[in-house]
């Protein structure tokens, strides 16, 4: 009967080194990690910043000819009326990095843009499919770069080509038909 008083004792005297133990390494731990503090900007932020938000857009990247993103940061004024419209005027400028080209051909007009049940028809001049030699891989980086850059905009799952108003026209290589419906491909 000694004995297990003497070994109660001792286990609750563990317990209770175990508690302060605990409790001390806490303590401990939290006062070597320092409060963190609210940023506080060197500059008050301006409304013409607090309009600005960014968009991505596609295009080949000069060395690799590989499709690439360009984050660009605008203006989100330019977005509030046919955002669709103004994203394709940027992939038709082209890119601002210096690494990047264009894939839209030069010469290409945008005459308009319509959103409907979840496409979007991008109406081209005709110097969009007026290009010689182009062949089937760099028409595809074309549409790849349209699609990846449209679809980020909720309502549009897919894109439908028009020339001039007209649809199931194709590249002057044939190599890829506008009769389909692009998609982004997962």
């Amino acid at each position: 009967m000694n004995n297990k008083k003497i070994f109660m004792y001792f286990a609750i005297i563990m317990l209770i080194m175990l508690v302060l133990g605990i409790g001390w390494i806490t303590i401990k731990n939290h006062n070597n990690n320092p409060e963190i503090k609210e940023y506080t900007p060197e500059e008050e932020i301006t409304t013409d910043q607090l309009r600005r938000t960014n968009i991505v857009l596609y295009f080949a990247n000069k060395t690799t000819g590989e499709v690439e993103t360009e984050i660009r940061q605008i203006d989100s004024k330019l977005l509030l009326e046919n955002p669709e419209k103004q994203i394709i005027k940027f992939l038709i400028e082209g890119p601002t990095n210096e690494s990047l080209t264009k894939l839209i051909p030069e010469g290409t007009k945008l005459i308009n843009t319509q959103v409907s049940k979840g496409v979007l028809y991008i109406d081209f001049s005709e110097d969009f499919i007026n290009v010689q030699n182009l062949g089937k891989e760099e028409e595809e980086k074309i549409i790849k770069s349209i699609v990846c850059t449209v679809t980020q905009i909720n309502e549009i799952n897919g894109i439908k080509i028009l020339i001039n108003g007209e649809e199931n026209k194709e590249f002057l290589d044939g190599g890829v038909n506008f009769k389909e419906l692009f998609t982004l491909q997962v």
